[in-house]
């Protein structure tokens, strides 16, 4: 007895300490769904592309800001002869000259260009906001993306657990069909039928591990997370709130990114609408001017001589030239803007009351999902009392079994499919929770 029970020990021992090893590996090679779209965000080619062109953006206004200021521009030149570019005169007292340097100075400043400065600061202002609209569209394209994935993880995991529930069904079934026909109360054909759904089983479960293992792979690449199959996600599908519950009605088309978008093409529109019609308005600009010349090896040379100049340009023939056709060109392309916007709202309405809808419907699928399910389970709980009654035959069994896990399955899908849904009305409707480019890059050098 004492062996034994010191056998027991250490088999407990032993078993322990696997226990609290496979809980801390198992706590390590996990992932939730904060820290997937944590990853991606920090990860994403798009959104650093997105930040550079803000910065671009931004460095295309300070050039248009630079034309508030004057030019100031420096010229310096020499000649040199190998024969005189004049002889010497002795009784003028004037030396060979050989050679020629000359110097000057310019600063000229556009003082009015029919707005045209003005207008182009204003449209580097709105070419920034554009891009940091789309930026804002990158996060939440990958937010959705990440989430796509994830629970499409998720998912794959919650059916392998249907299909080991099944596997485990079967085994104990396979068993008792064992015992039946070592017995001699069943004939051998029955005992098949129950290996052959279970081969199904063994093969739908080799099928699911590999695409569970593809689809941790593809979150892992999107992600820039290390791949590692023995990786889980440990968020459940669980039971939701009804959407009428949770969220109001309500069509927010003005906040939408892609609304706000087509408003900045109208901005856009308009301002190069203005800056067309600034090309057959007067320029006028003022400068100043300071130069010096003479010779190296002469005592010839002047004094810095310094003016001031203006100049009036005035483009006559824009009236009636092509620069009146690029002005008409411009005014349609802003009617087109505007009706872009119109058309944009109208389907962005649509957008979001169809996510809606779809949200509705994906909902309505889990509540019909689990009624099958329950259906099915004492549909199953009935066939196998039957069975062992001897009130049916085991084909019956093994078809209710079939459908317990379809309805099982069914359920799951249902659950992944509400999470995707929701999303995207999240997104559609500005409600989407996302950092802001600014708060992401703050966090990524955090």
């Amino acid at each position: 007895m004492k062996t034994n029970f010191s056998n027991y020990i250490k088999k407990l021992g032993i078993f322990l300490m696997l226990t609290v090893a496979i809980t801390a590996n198992a706590q390590e090679n996990y992932i939730t769904l904060e820290k997937a779209k944590k990853a991606a965000l920090q990860y994403s080619h798009d959104i650093k592309n997105g930040n550079l062109r803000i910065e671009k953006a931004a460095a295309q206004k300070q050039e248009a800001i630079a034309n508030y200021f004057p030019t100031v521009e420096a010229l310096g030149g020499t000649v040199y002869a190998f024969d005189n570019f004049i002889d010497p005169i002795a009784l003028l007292g004037i030396p060979e000259i050989d050679n020629v340097y000359l110097a000057s100075a310019t600063a000229s400043e556009v003082v009015f260009a029919g707005g045209k400065v003005k207008n182009a600061n204003k449209l580097a202002e709105v070419q920034v906001r554009a891009n940091q609209i789309r930026a804002e569209q990158s996060i939440d394209s990958v937010i959705i993306t990440t989430e796509k994935k994830y629970w499409q993880l998720v998912q794959l995991q919650e059916q392998q657990k249907v299909i080991t529930a099944a596997k485990i069904y079967l085994a104990e079934l396979l068993k008792q069909q064992q015992d039946l026909l070592d017995a001699g109360l069943i004939a051998k054909n029955q005992l098949l039928k129950v290996k052959v759904n279970r081969s199904k089983i063994l093969l739908k479960e080799s099928k699911l591990s590999n695409t569970r293992k593809l689809a941790l792979l593809d979150l892992a690449l999107y992600t820039g997370l290390g791949y590692d199959t023995t990786m889980v996600a440990i968020d459940s599908l669980h039971q939701v709130v009804p959407p009428e519950m949770k969220y109001e009605n309500t069509v927010n088309v003005s906040e939408n990114t892609n609304y706000k978008l087509l408003d900045e093409q109208i901005q856009a529109s308009k301002l190069q609408t203005k800056m067309a019609e600034a090309n057959r308005l007067p320029q006028i600009s003022v400068g100043v001017n300071a130069n010096k010349y003479g010779t190296f090896n002469a005592d010839i040379d002047s004094d810095i001589q310094a003016l001031a100049f203006g100049a009036v340009r005035i483009p006559i023939s824009a009236w009636w030239g092509k620069e009146k056709q690029q002005i008409k060109q411009q005014k349609i392309q802003e009617k087109i803007a505007v009706n872009q916007l119109k058309k944009g709202q109208d389907q962005i309405k649509i957008g979001i009351m169809k996510s809606w809808y779809d949200l509705i419907d994906a909902y309505k699928q889990i509540d019909y999902a689990k009624e099958n399910l329950d259906y099915a389970e004492e549909n199953l709980d009935m066939q196998r009392d039957n069975y062992n009654s001897g009130l049916n035959n085991l084909s019956d069994l093994l078809d209710a079994q079939r459908l317990h896990q379809e309805a099982k399955t069914e359920w799951v899908n249902a659950f992944a499919n509400y999470q995707i849904k929701e999303t995207v009305y999240l997104y559609r409707n500005n409600q989407l929770d996302a950092p802001s480019p600014e708060e992401l890059s703050d966090a990524i050098k955090e």
